[in-house]
């Protein structure tokens, strides 16, 4: 008999994925937390019924988010990640020579373990020495983060669960104070489909804070319409004068120097309902 994994967008909607071996299962402090092996994609991750990454496309989620805040910011030395339990963006954000420390945060250690037992080529990044983990609530970390960072990255899931309080105007209020005069915050703001409501209000909570609020696409099979957003901010940086002579030699295979600038035009009905009174 098959088995089949169902994630449940909209009443309409469902993704469905072929499971060839259900690898561990556990409901942590935070969340329900499952590894499945799928027939076509690999190993992924689940968390609270949704897909976070898998072997076959995690690459791609995990470039967008990182390159193009390090890319637009000049000279990255500190970075912080909220969330990225999985260990991806660390991976990709370490890929900056410029970079001299990574602060992760994950609130739940249960999923760095399941990613060391699971995913030992994301987990290798935990032992990179410019890497330094953080076992804590992101909300409350930030709290205390006062003109830190070059660059944030909030690598949240959806806003449910554990994540719901990341999408808010405080504690983009905190990513603000967390920042340097000219740091960039980058956040991943959903799918432009199922999550507009989503994308709309990151978009206009964090025009209310910085002077550049720019969004972005990437494509990503295993998310909710194939297609997602990220939002990135900065009183002082915006992509267009981004130098990307930094990009050379970047060992990427999604991302590239000319996807920088193409990511950032939306399509006419994306730009309707963000601009929408």
């Amino acid at each position: 008999m098959s088995i089949w994994y169902v994630e449940e967008e909209t009443p309409g909607y469902r993704l469905h994925w072929k499971v060839k071996k259900v690898l561990y299962e556990q409901q942590t402090k935070y969340q329900r937390l499952q590894v499945l092996e799928l027939e076509d994609y690999g190993r992924a991750l689940i968390l609270d019924s949704a897909i976070q990454i898998t072997e076959k496309d995690e690459f791609i989620y995990n470039e967008m988010i990182s390159h193009i805040p390090l890319l637009t910011h000049p000279s990255p030395k500190r970075v912080l990640i909220i969330g990225g339990g999985d260990g991806g963006a660390a991976r990709e954000v370490l890929k900056h020579k410029e970079v001299e420390e990574v602060h992760l945060v994950e609130i739940d250690r249960d999923v760095i373990d399941a990613v060391c037992k699971f995913f030992p080529e994301s987990a290798s990044v935990f032992d990179n020495p410019r890497l330094k983990l953080f076992i804590q609530d992101g909300l409350e970390f930030i709290k205390s983060q006062k003109e830190e960072y070059d660059v944030i990255i909030v690598d949240s899931s959806d806003p449910i669960g554990p994540a719901v309080q990341l999408f808010e105007y405080q504690f983009y209020s905190d990513c603000f104070k967390a920042l340097k005069p000219e740091g960039v915050l980058n956040v991943q703001s959903g799918s432009p489909f199922y999550n507009k409501d989503v994308m709309k209000r990151v978009r206009n909570l964090l025009r209310s804070l910085f002077k550049y609020v720019n969004p972005y696409l990437a494509c990503i099979p295993t998310y909710p319409s194939g297609l997602w957003s990220f939002t990135m901010a900065s009183n002082a940086y915006q992509y267009l004068t981004a130098d990307l002579s930094r990009a050379n030699g970047l060992n990427t295979r999604y991302f590239t120097s000319d996807l920088f600038h193409a990511c950032f035009v939306l399509p006419g009905f994306i730009n309707d309902f963000l601009n929408a009174v």
